[in-house]
């Protein structure tokens, strides 16, 4: 009978689910070489019976999902691990392995695995030769199935129930992948709450959690999965006093999800009747669209990266042209802020540029510095831009900005641009808002002198925390020191805040902050009137919001600006609840 046990690791997006185990990539499975004793035998024969069984069914099952070209083109592969899990070569061989050689399953696998390929390696041709491959597989499908350790009451639950990947880390490429053929959580050994792929996850309302380090020790594909993106508990074999926790917890999500709807179409502002205006961060058109179905006030950060990833040939002035004007139209005359590109070495491989490496891409050539030095490539950019804004309000907002100098650079190029696009016949707006990511201490520190040059500014807290603190947010032994809850980090955002406010500037803060609903209160007891985040966020902040006296917020602010740790800030947030 399978034991219950709690995996602990960090919580990195909220929520819960339940699912069968997936390993990405599944650890060794240990062969186990001790003789067999005689009294065991037929129970060890039954029990390699049961795994081929359960191997056949997968392969089964997994036949009929398949549909069009791709049963053609992976069919014939299964047909082939089909045929060897039938063949009575293998199958007497390993029986008799067993009774007369008084292996273990796992180890008759092996020995039986280690003939059969030998006899594969001695064939001439080479296509035949290379069918070795195929009883690998099927060998490594039979041993998983012998792993693991599922009750029939589990694998009942399991087959109804969709997957969670375990695995040592997961891209956020492969993540928003993988989510569209059933994964429904993610454990991984290593990362980072801060990660992409956290908040990809968190973006996508998939429960998450890091840095489980027992995961793949303990965990075999298809153990049934508790994973508690809250806590950061992952519950391995739960119980049915586990069961029944999830399923109160669907109650509420669901209870909670219905209140959140009616929100949709309110007005975003505090109990005491102060208007906040909710932006979305978008790179998407489903995210446009969800935007605007949660009554986004416009679009507070668009990022234009996605238009370079994953493509070997650079978008040109007309493909760039066509998805912002359509993400301006998609809007219906809302503000759209359009980031300019902010890529760097570490990224660059994917795209069209060649930038070599660097030993520390966050603090390398990236956002207005790869601007400064390709001057083509931003010049491209800015033109399709500004042509997009004649359909609606754009503003251009420039990352990694850190001296005066690259913003009047970029402003006169802006000018050029325009006067290029007038004289060729293009319309477009009359005037164009330019603003800077405050994202870089320096910038943060010299922001009085900078914001005279600017009409708005964006505050990028994942990457300003990241900088003050000199913690890599995407190193997962450094994880408990990335805190957006330290004194300096509070301290720089209220400077930001002040500064803009005196300068009549508009201020919007767009990293991870913005959207999670436990910083709402302290944000707007910073000051703060203008949040971005991803859609999916909106609702639940607009909530939060209107559960907050903004007047009572802002005289608590002194008392958390004095706080000289993170304790005495949280014993100040205790105050606003």
């Amino acid at each position: 009978m399978s034991t219950r046990f709690v995996i602990a690791g960090t919580p990195a997006a909220r929520g819960m689910t339940l699912g069968r185990a997936r390993l990405v990539e599944p650890t060794q499975i240990g062969v186990d070489e001790r003789p067999l004793p005689e009294a065991e035998v037929e129970a060890e024969v039954a029990r390699l019976q049961g795994a081929l069984a359960h191997a056949r069914d997968e392969l089964r099952q997994l036949r009929e999902k398949l549909h069009g070209a791709l049963a053609r083109e992976v069919g014939e592969f299964i047909d082939a691990h089909s045929l060897i899990l039938e063949d009575p070569e293998l199958t007497e061989g390993l029986y008799a392995l067993i009774r007369q050689g008084r292996y273990r399953a796992s180890a008759a696998l092996k020995r039986q695995r280690d003939r059969l390929v030998a006899a594969f390696e001695a064939i001439d041709d080479p296509y035949l030769r290379s069918r070795r491959e195929d009883v690998d597989h099927v060998i490594g499908r039979v041993q998983a199935a012998l792993a693991r350790d599922t009750t029939p009451a589990e694998r009942q639950i399991a087959s109804r129930v969709g997957t969670v990947l375990v695995g040592e880390t997961v891209a956020p490429a492969e993540l928003a992948h993988l989510t569209e053929h059933g994964v429904l959580g993610v454990v991984t050994t290593g990362g980072s709450p801060l990660s992409h792929s956290a908040i990809l996850a968190r973006s996508m309302r998939l429960p998450m959690v890091v840095g489980a380090h027992e995961a793949l020790r303990h965990i075999t594909d298809d153990d049934l999965l508790l994973v508690d993106g809250t806590s950061g508990e992952v519950v391995v074999h739960p119980t049915a006093q586990d069961l029944a926790r999830y399923r109160q917890f669907q109650r509420e999500q669901a209870r909670s999800v219905e209140q959140l709807a009616r929100l949709k179409h309110e007005r975003t502002r505090t109990r005491d009747g102060v208007e906040i205006a909710l932006y979305a961060n978008a790179e998407l058109p489903a995210d446009i669209a969800q935007a605007r179905a949660c009554g986004a006030a416009g679009v507070g950060l668009y990022r234009t990266e996605f238009l370079f990833l994953q493509r070997h040939e650079l978008p040109d002035e007309e493909e760039q042209f066509a998805a912002y004007r359509d993400l301006v139209l998609g809007m219906g005359g809302a503000p759209v802020t359009i980031r300019t590109l902010d890529l760097g070495a570490d990224k660059a491989d994917a795209t069209g540029l060649a930038l070599g490496q660097e030993p520390n891409p966050a603090l390398g050539v990236r956002g207005v510095r790869l601007a400064m030095r390709r001057p083509a490539l931003f010049a491209t950019q800015l033109r399709a831009i500004l042509r997009a804004s004649n359909y609606g309000l754009v503003r251009i907002l420039v990352p990694m900005v850190t001296t005066g100098e690259e913003i009047a650079v970029v402003r006169a190029l802006i000018e050029d641009c325009a006067r290029e696009l007038r004289s060729g016949g293009h319309e477009i707006a009359d005037h164009f808002e330019l603003g800077a990511m405050i994202e870089v201490p320096a910038a943060a520190i010299a922001l009085p002198s900078l914001i005279r040059q600017l009409d708005f500014i964006a505050i990028g807290t994942n990457d300003l925390t990241q900088y003050l603190l000199a913690v890599d947010r995407n190193n997962d032994q450094l994880a408990t020191l990335y805190d957006p809850l330290h004194p300096a980090v509070l301290r720089t955002l209220h400077e930001i805040i002040a500064v803009g406010t005196r300068a009549r500037k508009p201020v919007t803060l767009c990293g991870e902050m913005a959207g999670d609903p436990r910083y709402t209160a302290l944000l707007l007891a910073l000051g703060l009137t203008a949040f971005s985040m991803h859609p999916s966020s909106l609702l639940e902040v607009r909530q939060a919001i209107a559960g907050c006296d903004r007047a009572q917020l802002l005289g608590l602010r002194i008392a958390l600006l004095r706080a000289q740790s993170r304790a005495g800030i949280e014993r100040v947030l205790r105050r606003m609840r």
